[in-house]
C-alpha cells in the first residue's frame, strides 16, 4: 500500500507531462478555434454564465483563455519605450494590473455572447514560421460577421496570445496610446494608479 501515493504522484506527472506536450504540438489556429469552441460551448450550457455573472465570466477567462497569453510581451509592448525604464517591481505590478484589466474586458465582451459562433479562416503561415496571425471571425444570427484576429508567438510551451485585432483595430496599439497618455501625466506610478483605479472599479461602471 506504501507504493500507491508514489505510483499516483508518478501518475499525475505523467498527465502533466502528456498535457504540456500536447499543447506544444498544437497548431496556431487549431488553438485558438479550440479555445473559442470552449468558452462558447461553456456559456450555452451555464445558465449564470448566459445571464452574465461577472465573477463566472472573470473565472472562465482566467481558467481558459489567460495562461495562453504571452503577459510580459503584451504588457511591454503596450506600455512601449517606457518599459525599459520601468523598475523590475513596477514591471511586476504593470504586468499583473494589465492581466486583470484583460480579464474584465474579456468577460465584459463575453457577457454578450448568445447565439455566435467561431469561423476560422485559412492560416496564412509557413510550417517553420515563430510569428503568425490566426484570423477568426465571430459569425452572429443577425448582423456581419465580427473581425478578430490573434498575433501569437511560439513558445516553449506552445503558442502564446501577444495581440489582439477587433474590427480592425490591434488592442496594444490602443493601449500604447492611451498609457503614454498616462505616463505622460504622471510616469510609470501614474499608470499604476490609473490601472489600478480601473480595476477597482465596479464592473458595470467600466468603460475601457
Amino acid at each position: 500500500m506504501k507504493k500507491l501515493p508514489s505510483f499516483f504522484l508518478w501518475l499525475l506527472l505523467a498527465v502533466s507531462a502528456a498535457a504540456v506536450a500536447a499543447a506544444a504540438t498544437e497548431s496556431p489556429d487549431r488553438l485558438i478555434e479550440r479555445l473559442s469552441t470552449e468558452i462558447l460551448d461553456r456559456i450555452r450550457g451555464d445558465s449564470a454564465l448566459q445571464a452574465g455573472d461577472r465573477n463566472k465570466l472573470d473565472e472562465l477567462v482566467d481558467r481558459t483563455v489567460m495562461p495562453h497569453v504571452d503577459f510580459r510581451r503584451m504588457t511591454a509592448l503596450s506600455v512601449g519605450r517606457n518599459w525599459r525604464s520601468a523598475t523590475p517591481e513596477q514591471q511586476k505590478q504593470l504586468m499583473d494590473e494589465f492581466r486583470a484589466l484583460l480579464i474584465r474586458t474579456y468577460a465584459g465582451a463575453l457577457a454578450s455572447v448568445a447565439d455566435q459562433r467561431v469561423r476560422m479562416r485559412p492560416l496564412r503561415a509557413n510550417p517553420h514560421d515563430t510569428d503568425v496571425i490566426v484570423r477568426s471571425e465571430v459569425v452572429q444570427p443577425r448582423g456581419e460577421p465580427i473581425q478578430l484576429d490573434y498575433r501569437m508567438a511560439k513558445a516553449a510551451d506552445g503558442w502564446k496570445i501577444y495581440d489582439v485585432n477587433v474590427l480592425g483595430v490591434w488592442l496594444v496599439e490602443t493601449y500604447r496610446t492611451q498609457f503614454a497618455q498616462e505616463i505622460s501625466a504622471g510616469g510609470i506610478e501614474g499608470l499604476i494608479r490609473s490601472l489600478t483605479e480601473k480595476n477597482r472599479r465596479p464592473a458595470a461602471n467600466d468603460k475601457t
